[in-house]
């Protein structure tokens, strides 16, 4: 991309030659930069030449009290004005700053769509047992199987100083989401006219800690969840269970599906790679902006690139926004979203020869500050560019950690999208909630499963 502010060219090409069926974990001298020069996740702490980037000084403090249940998260940034913004008629100016993918949104709305430009807060921040177990990783985790799968972890970031596109895919897969979490988020598909239902979901989490060693009980396991749908009430009462392997060639993904009408379990063969989702709207694999065995696509690393994207997305998560506040025609309310600069990671996922996708060309742009993904791109089997995706994230500072507060996928063809993971007329995440492996069993689906 013109305009990149990549990493320096010595570093950027040793990452770019190394194999990543052969690269390990980093020695005493590169993790001992983590804290450092570094941040705990391995990001650059120093700011940008131009000021525009801040310097990182430890992200948004833990606060108990940061959550109001009737308004949600306290937003730390709501004195900000915006700076500028950027639409069709100016894109041109920031196209540097840019993803191809943002800027055709820009083109096929061009009425609509504007990117709100905010200064930039680096607020990403985590507790100082997750920086101890990453930087663990940095010294232990490496990767096994042909990539597919990890060895020497904890289910945090494994690879904070990565050096291959493969290894920041697996940032985003394992980074940290807390242990047990119970939410209720909301999501939708609307038509071209606006009309939409809306779908409300119930899900239990539960994110194994230790995946160090496949030959431990449940040591093949990202994470267990288990969803319960409460709207529309023609399918409320189906649920479905999910175990997510870490490496999910050598185990396949396992789900099973209740039928509240038919009162049975089911296995459901297909609930991975490009099987349709979200009304047809999305791939399996576009949950959670990417999920998944990455074993269909060559990962590179691009490089590292200054971009605008969405962050501190504290105003469109308010309590204050109904749903019909956020969802719109063809996009999202765009007066909602918050745009900053940030240094992100541009990886690419091209389709190995001969394997089957309905996606040729993914590209990822991963926050290095949390490496939540913040902007995808996908592009067809004509190398069209067909659906683009954001995430809407902020700090769950009174954990503290980084998640979303709505993601969306955009089909530049049909001129629909899927929006999810909203929470505005929710009640708050429970990141405490006590729950074990033995809980997410198919006897289970079955004794909760109500008609």
């Amino acid at each position: 991309m013109r305009g990149m502010n990549l990493l320096p060219a010595r570093l950027l090409g040793f990452a770019m030659l190394i194999s990543p069926l052969v690269q390990a974990q980093v020695d005493a001298t590169q993790a001992a930069r983590l804290g450092q020069d570094l941040t705990p996740l391995g990001a650059e702490r120093v700011g940008n030449a131009e000021g525009t980037i801040p310097a990182w000084d430890g992200g948004l403090p833990r606060q108990a009290d940061a959550l109001n249940p009737e308004r949600g998260y306290k937003d730390p940034f709501a004195a900000d004005q915006v700076l500028f913004t950027i639409t069709a008629a100016n894109a041109e100016q920031y196209r540097d700053r840019l993803s191809p993918g943002q800027l055709a949104l820009l083109k096929r709305y061009p009425d609509s769509w504007k990117m709100q430009v905010y200064p930039t807060h680096r607020s990403a921040s985590y507790s100082d047992e997750i920086y101890a177990a990453i930087k663990a990783n940095a010294l232990s985790a490496h990767l096994v199987e042909d990539g597919y799968g990890i060895a020497d972890t904890r289910n945090v970031v494994p690879f904070p100083i990565p050096q291959s596109g493969l290894e920041l895919v697996w940032n985003h897969l394992m980074r940290y989401r807390g242990v047990g979490v119970k939410r209720y988020f909301a999501g939708a598909q609307p038509q071209t006219n606006g009309s939409y239902q809306l779908t409300k979901t119930m899900e239990t989490a539960l994110f194994n800690q230790d995946v160090s060693d496949y030959s431990k009980a449940n040591g093949n396991i990202l994470f267990y969840y288990r969803q319960s749908t409460l709207a529309p009430a023609r399918r409320a009462g189906q649920e479905t269970l999910l175990h997510e392997p870490v490496n999910q060639v050598k185990n396949p993904r396992l789900a099973w599906v209740y039928n509240a009408g038919q009162r049975r379990v089911r296995r459901s063969p297909n609930y991975a790679y490009d099987n349709p989702s979200a009304d047809g709207m999305a791939t399996n694999d576009n949950s959670d902006m990417y999920s998944g065995s990455p074993d269909r696509y060559d990962w590179q690393l691009v490089g590292k690139q200054e971009m605008y994207v969405p962050y501190n997305n504290y105003r469109l998560a308010s309590k204050a926004n109904k749903y019909s506040d956020v969802v719109r025609p063809g996009h999202i309310n765009s007066d909602l979203p918050r745009y900053e600069l940030h240094r992100v990671w541009h990886v690419r996922g091209v389709l190995k020869a001969g394997i089957r996708h309905v996606y040729k060309q993914r590209d990822l742009y991963l926050d290095e500050d949390s490496y939540q993904i913040l902007v995808s791109e996908h592009r067809d089997n004509r190398d069209v560019l067909w659906r683009v995706g954001e995430a809407y994230t902020i700090n769950y500072y009174d954990q503290p950690l980084v998640w979303t507060v709505g993601d969306a996928l955009y089909d530049l063809t049909s001129g629909r999208y899927t929006i999810g993971n909203l929470t505005n007329e929710e009640v708050p995440y429970d990141f405490s909630v006590s729950v074990k492996p033995a809980d997410f069993t198919p006897a289970k689906l079955r004794q909760g499963g109500v008609r």
